[in-house]
């Protein structure tokens, strides 16, 4: 008789989640929030902002995005891994969701615990420039300069930590240079005073540099990728100019805060990949200096852990204190 009550009663239960699961409106129901930690306007969130619609559209969603800006994405990072996990929260990242985390004991998130990872988009080397004044034409030329007068040359970052400011202590660890750190707080100070003269050197994405490309302000010595760049065909990897193992992409993506249902994940993984083989996408793309990668959540995730912890190896080899 036990057994029977207790069948009864499992049967029952069974039924009821069955009958709420079938109840459940279908995903997505109501608005979805992208909140991009960077201001509008910038590279990035144009790019959000642009795969948002392509992604609303695929969808037939209403995507918001929410510009969360503040501590080089910490802020809005952080409120992502603190939204509901029911894939109506999600984040748009890019290279400092890991060296800021890399960097810095105070960022507030984990990369690995706190989000899972939901779509790569595309990633692309930065562009390495001069000032047009520096005696150098190449990137071995610049290597040169540097060890006959080292500490003579500084460099300009979008502030410790940022993907401008490590992938410079890279080069330095290296080549085996000693170049000084002018932080700045934002890449678009950086620049101006990278034209103006009062910093040698600088990496910044390949689009913003090649205006002053054109205008012979700046010169483009390297890309910091492992291999050239489309829209730079002429300009030499870091590792074909002699810097081996230096190899620094940005890249974009989309996570979601940890404990997102697998089911979610997968349909947004699913629309995404249906976004990026449309071709206006990638036009759009490229010219941004990037190369889509389509790709499971977890090309994202390996994508992530292995920048992340390059980025740790290099800050303790190199012992540098950022905090």
């Amino acid at each position: 008789m036990n057994r029977f009550v207790h069948l009864l009663a499992a049967l029952a239960t069974a039924f009821a989640a069955a009958s709420v699961a079938a109840q459940a409106p279908p995903y997505p129901s109501k608005p979805i929030r992208l909140i991009v930690p960077f201001p509008p306007g910038a590279g990035t969130d144009t790019v959000a902002r642009f795969v948002a619609q392509k992604l609303g559209d695929a969808m037939n969603a209403t995507i918001i995005v929410d510009n969360r800006t503040g501590a080089g994405g910490a802020i809005g990072t952080v409120e992502a891994a603190k939204a509901d996990p029911d894939g109506y929260t999600l984040l748009f990242v890019a290279s400092p969701f890991t060296t800021v985390a890399a960097s810095s004991r105070s960022a507030g998130y984990d990369p690995l615990r706190q989000f899972v990872p939901v779509a790569p988009i595309a990633s692309g080397p930065l562009a390495f420039v001069v000032n047009a004044s520096v005696p150098a034409d190449t990137m071995r030329e610049f290597i040169a300069l540097a060890k006959r007068e080292p500490g003579k040359l500084n460099y300009g970052s979008a502030g410790p930590g940022s993907v401008n400011h490590l992938a410079l202590e890279l080069l330095k660890a290296r080549a085996g240079i000693a170049v000084v750190h002018i932080p700045y707080r934002g890449i678009a100070p950086a620049t101006l005073d990278l034209i103006a003269g009062q910093i040698q050197a600088m990496t910044a994405s390949i689009p913003a540099t090649l205006p002053y490309l054109a205008d012979r302000k700046l010169k483009v010595l390297a890309v910091t990728g492992s291999r050239r760049a489309p829209l730079l065909p002429d300009v030499p990897s870091w590792e074909e100019e002699g810097v081996p193992n230096a190899n620094v992409i940005n890249y974009w993506g989309i996570v979601a805060p940890a404990g997102t249902p697998a089911d979610i994940i997968a349909k947004l993984n699913a629309q995404i990949q249906r976004v990026l083989a449309q071709p206006d996408v990638r036009e759009r793309l490229e010219r941004e200096g990037a190369e889509l990668i389509p790709g499971a959540p977890e090309r994202l995730g390996a994508l992530i852990e292995a920048d992340l912890n390059g980025w740790k190896k290099l800050i303790a080899d190199a012992k540098l204190q950022l905090d």
